[in-house]
């Protein structure tokens, strides 16, 4: 009806309107509550034409009272109709069904909007107004989700810092910011706070680090990364907030915290915040003018501080302000890197040698590593080991040279597989069978953490005539020949060598003098010889009894002095250095085994940080209890205590590590322990988030939910945090392994092969699966569930619409989880697991992103939905919009199927 100028007529339908607005429900067919969404959605749309259309008159002085009587009537009824969510819910599902009918919506609302200016009456406009914000909050009523305001700590954010800036310094920035939305968002922390956590993690880190190498990699994540990071995070939407505002807010936070940034600056031997701000600044995330305020009040403050500059430390350089010089200057190396290295070798080498003086090459590196240039850089020292092949024609002047440009880049590359992992060399994109040398080696022959090599491996045991003559040469010449000599030949000869010459002196051939200048010739001139000989040592000191070790161990004690004669090629002590380092690293293992002591020269390198940090004799399930223990005592994790979880789970697990922590977390009974406790172990599940949240979600969760044993273990508070910490491994995980990110240091661990997931969770549903037994086992319905031709509509999800491959482990485990929640709610028995599943689904609600379609939420059956509204807390129009998957036709029928029967 559109003659609107017929009150009467209006009058009549605003009242026929009143009979039906209080109590819309609706118990027929998924069709009919559609029908009743799409009537709602016209008479929505009639009541805004009708008031556009009084509002207006208003206009007309004659008409005035009359007008204004009609337009408050029907702002009445759109009043009662929008104050409903229900109704609110049943229009949002139709306008999804009808979009142009909602343009229509619009249209009235502009319209409505424009007259409104003209309405004298304060009453009607702020009606018409409240009516305008309630139509216009339909399509975000999911979205408005409020903010944590009570905490001021999050030791989640912390731990995920200190974890990247320990483990993963040169990991990509992208998952790492993607990662930190995810708990921003999951733990809904507001922008200021959350920047601050972060800066807190990144002093807390440069505070505690070991000295050394570890101590360099920390200030350049905090220096260089974490800005880039935060630049980033600058990109996702702030709503209407300025993010360059909430960074002046978090360092307006920090400078309060007094002690802390006095104690980096004294670890530092700088002012740590205003480098800080001043590279912040540079990145476009501060203005000048809040960067020189919070400089100024820095200044201030730390006038009152203790004086740092002591007559000792008064001579040495600040790191940060080193590293910050440090990146431009890795450019202009990799620049000088790409020059054709035939024309002048010479002058390469003069900067390599540079490099290698004090800690310059780790700075460097350091430096490279957090601005993600560090695989260049190690791809460039390959490509030059591979040019030092060349031999043809070599001159006498130009053989020592070539010698040297070989041992650095061996030498180099060695020490970055040690210091930051051996993917970081590895190319994925050399021709087919044309590995270079140095790669062959480091997988084959590098002792490394957790490899156990074999010393009679086939890359040990090169061609007899040249093992022969390189042992000839080293056992008869006073010192090595530099010309023409193929160096990764000797390289992979001297493993053979090697042996020979130990055999020998076993048998009483060689004498130890002998031993002495073949060592001697060994080390003297090119350092790789003694790397790859100890490499070769340390593998087959291992396979011997404990009274056949001796000579073995003596010749790595040998080849470990460093020679201090006149006669060595040049940069010999500043490669020495390096060797030692990478010598100690490669026997630490060995010499532990076999409890054996060998002096490395100290080398002004750090000894090894973080290693052998399990105490000897204690059960390791004692020391994770007592490490989380100790974490939740002290409500955040620090960097030694992430190492030893990093060590437990390689040894015990991904099953043990997540089932043990689990156990720790059910025997909390202090709610705001529970909840500590889960922040925490998030964070450590970061170790490798996507083995342990399937181990989570598809073995130990089935196991607490079937066993009615285990019950009482799920009741609240611990109950509820378990619900919670399984929630957002779940986010997390389906999240990020959409995009295939698992950081290198998860890709070495063993990966759980799909088939145990497989034979878990058979594919074909009319067979059923462990887990459907498992059920069926305390079900008094069991034929049902076991039958083989169970129905499919009943497991009927969202993910089989999109056709979401169910080959894939996550989504595997995620559709059985959905299964056994769908068969807990539909079981005649209700106990503390029923409540678990609750807690379950209310923390997918709560974590839920607006429109996060192909979301966790899209493998679960749709007839769930139904029995979810039967419980209370459940039971309201939004959180029906938001399980069910509303861009699915099917989706939208379930959904006002659900939601007219409330």
């Amino acid at each position: 009806f559109d003659d609107f100028s017929r009150d009467l007529c209006v009058q009549s339908l605003l009242e026929i309107m009143d009979m039906f607005c209080d109590r819309l429900s609706c118990h027929g067919k998924a069709e009919e509550c559609i029908s009743l969404c799409r009537a709602l959605l016209s008479a929505l749309t009639w009541l805004l034409r009708c008031a556009a259309f009084y509002a207006e008159k208003v206009k007309e002085s004659l008409e005035q009272a009359a007008a204004e009587n009609q337009l408050k009537m029907c702002l009445e009824r759109l009043e009662k109709v929008l104050s409903s969510t229900k109704n609110r819910a049943l229009i949002h599902i139709a306008k999804l069904e009808e979009t142009s009918s909602w343009s229509t919506v619009e249209q009235s609302l502009v319209k409505l909007g424009e007259s409104l200016n003209n309405l004298g009456s304060s009453s009607l406009r702020s009606r018409a107004d409240n009516c305008v914000s309630l139509i216009k909050s339909i399509p975000t009523m999911l979205s408005v989700h409020s903010e944590q305001l009570n905490k001021t700590g999050f030791p989640t954010v912390h731990a995920v810092v200190l974890l990247e800036g320990t483990m993963n310094l040169t990991g990509e920035t992208q998952p790492l910011v993607e990662q930190l939305m995810m708990v921003k968002r999951m733990q809904r922390i507001p922008s200021p706070l959350f920047v601050l956590e972060i800066w807190k993690a990144c002093f807390v880190g440069l505070i505690e680090c070991p000295e050394g190498t570890e101590e360099l990699k920390w200030t350049a994540f905090t220096f260089l990364k974490m800005p880039q990071v935060l630049v980033k995070l600058k990109k996702y939407p702030q709503g209407d907030k300025d993010f360059t505002e909430d960074v002046n807010c978090a360092f307006e936070f920090l400078l309060k915290l007094t002690p802390l940034l006095d104690k980096a600056d004294q670890r530092c031997n700088c002012n740590c915040m205003s480098l800080l701000l001043q590279e912040c600044s540079k990145q476009g995330l501060l203005s000048e003018a809040n960067m020189n305020n919070l400089i100024d009040k820095r200044a201030a403050d730390k006038e009152n501080s203790p004086s740092l500059k002591s007559a000792e430390n008064a001579n040495i350089q600040p790191n940060p302000g080193l590293i910050l010089r440090a990146e431009p200057t890795v450019t202009n190396i990799l620049k000088t890197m790409d020059a054709d290295h035939s024309k002048s070798p010479e002058g390469l080498l003069g900067v390599l040698g540079h490099m290698l003086s004090g800690k310059s090459l780790d700075l460097l590196l350091a430096a490279a590593a957090a601005t993600g240039k560090l695989k260049s850089f190690a791809r460039k020292f390959v490509k030059l080991n591979e040019f030092t092949k060349q031999i043809t024609g070599e001159i006498s002047k130009s053989g020592p040279v070539r010698a040297l440009l070989f041992d650095i880049s061996f030498l180099m590359l060695c020490h970055v597989a040690q210091t930051y992992g051996s993917e970081v060399i590895l190319s994925d994109s050399n021709p087919p069978g044309e590995v270079p040398f140095f790669e062959t080696w480091m997988l084959t022959c590098m002792p490394e953490e957790g490899k156990i090599l074999n010393p009679d491996h086939p890359c040990f045991r090169p061609d007899s005539t040249k093992v022969e003559s390189l042992v000839a040469l080293l056992n008869n010449s006073s010192e090595m020949k530099l010309v023409q000599m193929k160096w990764h030949e000797v390289c992979l000869s001297i493993s053979a060598a090697i042996l020979e010459i130990l055999n020998a002196w076993e048998n009483g051939v060689l004498t130890f003098e002998s031993i002495q200048k073949i060592t001697d010739n060994i080390k003297g001139k090119v350092c790789s010889m003694a790397v790859c000989a100890v490499a070769w040592l340390v593998a087959h000191v291992r396979m011997l009894g404990l009274d056949e070790r001796e000579k073995s161990l003596q010749m790595i004690r040998q080849l470990a002095t460093p020679l201090y004669g006149e006669n060595t090629l040049q940069f010999y002590n500043e490669r020495v250095v390096i060797m030692s380092s990478i010598l100690e690293h490669m026997c630490a293992d060995v010499l532990q085994q076999t409890a054996t002591q060998i002096k490395f020269p100290s080398t002004g390198m750090d000894t090894i940080p973080y290693w052998n940090l399990l105490p000897p004799k204690k059960p390791i399930k004692e020391v994770l209890t007592s490490v989380f223990t100790k974490v939740l005592e002290k409500g955040w994790v620090d960097s030694r205590s992430i190492h030893i979880f990093d060590t437990l789970l390689h040894m015990g697990g991904v099953y043990w590590f997540c089932n043990n922590l689990v156990k720790e977390l059910l025997k909390e009974t202090r709610k705001e322990h529970t909840l500590r406790a889960v922040e925490l172990l998030y964070a450590i599940f970061c170790l490798d988030m996507q083995q342990l949240t399937l181990t989570l979600l598809g073995h130990i969760l089935p196991n607490l939910l079937t066993d009615s044993s285990k019950w009482h273990t799920l009741m609240d508070p611990p109950g509820k945090a378990l619900a919670k910490l399984s929630v957002w491994c779940a986010l997390s995980s389906y999240s990020s392994h959409n995009k295939g990110q698992a950081s290198a240091r998860q890709k070495k661990r063993h990966r759980e092969d799909i088939e145990d997931y497989i034979s878990l969770f058979p594919l074909d549903d009319t067979q059923p699966s462990k887990l459907m037994r498992l059920l069926s086992s305390n079900e008094e319905d069991s034929n049902i569930l076991s039958s083989p031709n169970r129905s499919m509509s009943s497991s009927l999800s969202a993910s089989q619409l999109h056709t979401v491959s169910m080959r894939d482990p996550l989504n595997r485990v995620l559709a059985n989880l959905f299964l056994l929640i769908s068969s807990i709610l539909g079981a005649k028995t209700a106990g503390t697991h029923t409540q678990f599943v609750q807690w379950f689904m209310e923390e997918c609600v709560e974590c839920l992103e607006q429109g996060s379609r192909g979301s966790i939420l899209q493998f679960m059956p749709f007839t769930m939905v139904s029995e979810l509204v039967k419980v209370s807390t459940m039971s309201s129009p939004k959180i029906v919009l938001a399980i069910t998957d509303l861009s699915l036709p099917l989706g939208r029928r379930v959904a006002a199927k659900a939601i007219a029967a409330l």
